[in-house]
């Protein structure tokens, strides 16, 4: 396929704009350019037809079945987007006076009041505008509830399980905070006893997710509550993989002072790409004063920003949150009503049931019932016939699939983690699950198959090294650079910074 700069030809135009009736504005000697800028010059249909052609080419859950574990790639209903697209949602400025904004203010909190009963802590705030965020905003409160009792300099720990979604570190190190890594046990629990010689004064709290990335409920979870809470520590919910339990169990009531949300994720939100997202989060009483500002709160019948909030964090995102998303996020949790909990029963029945049909021919390393999720490993296709993880998920883009995240988590060799979620038809995990074991049995008859796929898709095998040291981001016309050698000095360079 041609790039559009490559179809471009001299005069050719897919648009006029009309003459202004204005004279034109003196742009500055110092800012003008010494020569006008090498646009594509292209006509209106052959525009439509590039980027048609390049649509056709994204894969998306709209186009297929997304089974990227720990990302919940689910099914986003229209009605959602209908809503969203209501005059009175779509067109309101954030700015807007409060009698005039009700409507938005009352729907934000009455999703505040869903999402607190759904995890079973009391205060909610819905302004971080993704997981990660989420993360760090629970970290940030931990710091403000420990430095408010005298604590902060004390408590600079924080204790991860081996299983940890990279950003927990991540958020971590941000925080300003120590991290303080706990192992993995034989049953894919955390290991109780590494954990009791981590805890203690020193401690600020624990991250985990439960059912954690293995996608495994975690059999200690009253043990390690228990543990965290008698050292004076916190406990933080990485809501990640909240879609397997909504409406069956509550992370507050197991022991959890503060949960964040993937609205994105557990609600129904397109986020392909990096975005939109929303990252809401709970917490008990005591950490209620510390949530951002402004708080959405409910006086009689009317609604209002509330900034009086003396031991406030602060702002952690302009205006009060990713309002789109909590439209959307809003009408799917009340689509589904009272039977929000089937929602994470079916996730789980289809997770199950494709463990069942896989596990034989590629390894389990936890032998248990899964929730949403599961983690296989190909170690034993790679051991017996050379063929990695890698070159399964290349191969089932050839049968149609997106893969779905490999070699994470990483106490896992050979990882593939897959999340059917509870959107997707019995006949579609069959045909997954039907490619899945046909790719095992090329790899035992055909294994340069499977090394050199993907055959079918626009684009064979890249060197994703190379592709990422060496990155070509713009078109050059006729004085394309030769990419061989460019990123050796931006590495070092890199290296050097670091």
């Amino acid at each position: 396929m041609k790039l559009v700069y490559e179809k471009s030809r001299p005069g050719r135009r897919a648009s006029s704009l009309p003459r202004p009736e204005v004279p034109a504005a003196e742009v500055p000697e110092e800012l003008r350019r010494a020569s006008p800028p090498r646009l594509p010059e292209i006509s209106e249909p052959e525009l439509v037809r590039h980027f048609t052609a390049l649509a056709d080419r994204t894969f998306g859950v709209d186009t297929g079945f997304y089974p990227l574990g720990s990302c919940t790639m689910k099914h986003n209903p229209r009605v959602n987007e209908r809503v969203v697209n209501l005059p009175g949602f779509r067109d309101l400025h954030p700015l807007q006076e409060e009698d005039a904004s009700q409507g938005a203010l009352e729907l934000m909190w009455r999703l505040q009041e869903i999402l607190a009963e759904i995890v079973g802590l009391p205060a909610v705030s819905l302004q971080p505008a993704a997981g990660s965020q989420g993360e760090l905003t629970g970290l940030l409160l931990m710091r403000a509830y420990f430095a408010d009792r005298g604590e902060g300099d004390q408590r600079r720990e924080i204790v991860i399980p081996d299983t940890a979604h990279g950003t927990n570190p991540a958020s971590v190190t941000m925080a300003g905070y120590e991290l303080v890594d706990v192992k993995t046990d034989p049953r894919g629990n955390v290991d109780v006893d590494d954990l009791r010689g981590k805890v203690g004064p020193q401690t600020a709290g624990l991250m985990l997710t439960n059912p954690s990335t293995l996608g495994l409920f975690d059999e200690g979870i009253e043990e390690i509550t228990r543990i965290f809470h008698e050292a004076g520590a916190l406990m933080y919910y990485d809501g990640a993989n909240l879609n397997a339990i909504c409406g069956i169990s509550r992370p507050g009531d197991f022991g959890f002072d503060i949960v964040h949300f993937n609205l994105h994720k557990t609600f129904s939100q397109p986020h392909g790409g990096g975005g939109p997202g929303g990252g809401p989060i709970a917490v008990r009483e005591r950490l209620e004063p510390y949530l951002p500002v402004p708080a959405v709160v409910r006086e009689g019948e009317a609604f209002r920003l509330d900034y009086g909030r003396p031991k406030t964090i602060g702002k952690v995102r302009g205006f009060c949150g990713p309002f789109g998303v909590f439209v959307r996020s809003y009408a799917y949790i009340r689509s589904y009503g009272p039977a929000l909990r089937e929602m994470s029963e079916v996730a789980v029945l289809n997770a199950n049931y494709l463990l069942a049909r896989l596990k034989d021919t590629y390894e389990a390393p936890f032998d248990r019932l899964c929730m949403h999720e599961f983690v296989l490993s190909g170690r034993k296709l790679k051991r017996e016939h050379g063929v990695t993880t890698l070159d399964v998920a290349k191969r089932l883009m050839d049968y149609g699939f997106h893969p779905p995240t490999i070699y994470f988590p990483l106490i896992v060799p050979e990882a593939l983690m897959i999340e059917p979620t509870e959107t997707e038809a019995k006949e579609t995990l069959d045909a997954f699950a039907d490619a899945m074991l046909a790719i095992a049995h090329e790899a035992a008859g055909q294994p340069e198959l499977l090394k050199e796929a993907p055959h079918v898709r626009p684009v064979n095998r890249l060197d994703e090294v190379r592709a990422a040291k060496q990155p070509v981001v713009r078109y050059r016309f006729e004085q394309h650079e030769d990419p061989q050698g460019a990123g050796e000095p931006r590495q070092l360079e890199a290296q050097k910074g670091a």
